[in-house]
This record gives structure tokens, sequence and C-alpha cells, in this order.
């Protein structure tokens, strides 16, 4: 996905529906759902390289994993009501994921940021897209 291409939110977002379908709880589908759609807008919006997007459902637990080449790692903050509607993505990923991250790649080549479901009862499967 290039920074310009927002309108590839949608297609990842719909990849991993694909992916979880039969694999996650309907909850859990929707959460990751809300989740990516927060986490690649961000690495969209805030680098000009685009994204890399993988999702793993493995041993009970999705983990979605975005890659962008920008060095400068996000934060959460607490948004304003100034903000409007920007500022929430990580507060959400904090609040609804089981697990969160970001892992700088070497020699400040970007970053991954990452989160984790539970997916209770959940095959093993592996899908990837180029944001």
């Amino acid at each position: 996905m290039r920074r310009a291409d927002l309108k590839a939110v949608g297609e990842v977002r719909r990849a991993l529906r694909e992916l979880v379908r039969h694999r996650c709880r309907g909850e859990t589908a929707e959460v990751a759902e809300l989740l990516i759609t927060e986490v690649v807008t961000n690495a969209l919006v805030h680098t000009d390289q685009g994204a890399e997007v993988s999702a793993t459902v493995r041993a009970g637990r999705l983990r979605v994993e975005v890659r962008d080449h920008a060095a400068r790692l996000p934060r959460p903050h607490v948004p304003s009501a100034d903000d409007g509607t920007h500022g929430r993505g990580l507060v959400l990923v904090q609040a609804l994921a089981d697990a969160w991250g970001v892992d700088p790649l070497a020699m400040g080549r970007g970053k991954v940021v990452w989160f984790e479901l539970g997916a209770a009862g959940a095959a093993a499967a592996t899908g990837a897209a180029r944001a």
C-alpha cells in the first residue's frame, strides 16, 4: 500500500476477514478488522513508503503485523475533543488487543506494529499483503 492509497485499507480488511472467517469467533474477527484498519491507516498516513501486512492464526491466537519504513515509533496519546477522529488508533489497539507492541527494525529501517487476539478454536493459517 502506498501513502496516498487509503482505499487499500479496505482491501486489507477484506483479506483479513477472509483469513479469519472460519478460524476465529465472530467477536474476535470484528475486533481484528477494527484494529487492522487503525494500524494500517496509521502506517499509510504517517509514512511515505507504504506498508506490508501479515496475519497468522496459530495456537489459538491471531497475530497481525504491519511493517512500515519509518523509524519514528508511534505512541498512544489520550485524544481530546479538538482532535476530531484523529489520534484514537493506538488507544483502541491498547484497549482491545490481548497484547500489542512496536518492534523497531535494525538500522532505522522502520518498525513493525503488531497486535494479538485470542482466536479460540483456531486452525493454523497465514496471510500476507502489501499495503
